[in-house]
């Protein structure tokens, strides 16, 4: 019986360091993402200085999709330590 307690106890830190890897792996994650998407709209808006309103409004668009998969990345990591 004492076994199976440190068993669990065992996996209940682990748990926890996987949810904190977890969390901070969706921040970095996203903002490479989200890098990514700014740079890219740079270099567009570069090139085609008359579709910037376009640019712009997918690149927010596209921006706010990686931020919201991100917090709800965290959310999740977040759960399993409770």
């Amino acid at each position: 019986m004492d076994l199976l307690l440190v068993l669990l106890q065992a996996v209940a830190d682990y748990a926890a360091m996987g949810a904190g890897i977890g969390a901070g792996v969706a921040v970095i994650g996203a903002g490479i993402g989200i890098g990514q998407i700014g740079g890219k709209a740079m270099e567009a808006i570069a090139r085609q200085p008359e579709a910037v309103g376009d640019i712009r409004s997918n690149m927010i668009v596209a921006a706010a999709l990686v931020e919201g998969v991100a917090f709800f990345a965290i959310v999740i990591c977040l759960l399993i330590i409770l």
